[in-house]
């Protein structure tokens, strides 16, 4: 269990580097897009992200 969380975590960094590492300038503009919206809207997408990835885990273990 605690070696498929590593995997997943490391898996997890992977993904959040592909953008900085093949689009740094669209990554950059879409960054500073986010950091200008307001807290309500950014915490209804985390809140999406979560729900998301939750069921995708649940299917996954199913």
């Amino acid at each position: 269990m605690t070696n498929a969380l590593w995997i997943a975590f490391g898996l997890v960094l992977v993904v959040e580097g592909v953008g900085p590492l093949l689009a740094p300038t669209q990554w950059q503009s879409m960054v500073m897009k986010l950091s200008q919206q307001p807290s309500t809207s950014l915490r209804r997408m985390g809140g999406c992200l979560v729900v998301a990835g939750l069921v995708i885990v649940y299917m996954m273990t199913r």
